[in-house]
């Protein structure tokens, strides 16, 4: 059977390649969607503290023996607590004038941030011990799909839910959504 001129098989397959790719890319516009939403700036670093995590994570499993799974709630606590002192040492001031300055701003951090970490660990990707868990593959009939892309796929469908449903279900979220500006001086309706 075939489908557009595709086999079947092959069709499923990189639909299933399209979703794990696709789960890296909604964590990643996640946090950037959720920070434009609630606070009006468009963060150009967003990718740079993505990056940031994801070595924070390495150096935490392969360099200090902490391993994958404490590396996981590590990292983003720690690049969390950066974009903290981020946006109430620089971002905090540029709320109320045009974006252009938050952009501006923002895309010179992320430059500095590939910078000093392309400096510290050169532009290839680094290698890490996937844990015992997460090791081999599962047959899916059309494909075999490594299990640990199988994790990155129901991790983020958990991130993107979680997230969603703090912001839209809980207290916090009310609160949350109570503070984000309603009317940004930039956005006015022309009269």
């Amino acid at each position: 059977m075939e489908i557009f001129g595709i086999p079947l098989q092959a069709f499923l397959g990189q639909l299933l390649l399209g979703l794990v790719n696709g789960s890296f890319y909604a964590m990643l516009s996640l946090g950037l969607a959720v920070i434009f939403g609630l606070l009006g700036i468009v963060n150009f670093a967003h990718g740079a503290l993505y990056m940031m995590g994801a070595y924070v994570a390495w150096l935490g499993a392969e360099k200090f023996g902490i391993g994958f799974w404490p590396s996981l709630v590590i990292a983003p606590l720690l690049v969390g607590a950066v974009g903290v002192v981020i946006e109430r040492t620089l971002l905090k001031r540029l709320y109320k004038i045009d974006p252009i300055y938050g952009l501006l701003l923002t895309f010179g951090l992320a430059l500095i941030a590939e910078g000093i970490f392309r400096d510290q660990f050169g532009v290839s990707g680094q290698q890490y011990e996937v844990p015992e868990l997460l090791q081999g593959a599962t047959n899916l009939g059309f494909m075999v799909l490594p299990n640990y892309r199988g994790f990155v796929v129901f991790a983020s469908l958990v991130v993107c839910f979680s997230t969603w449903f703090i912001i839209e279900r809980t207290r916090l979220g009310s609160y949350l959504r109570a503070q984000a500006p309603r009317t940004r001086p930039w956005c006015r309706p022309l009269a």
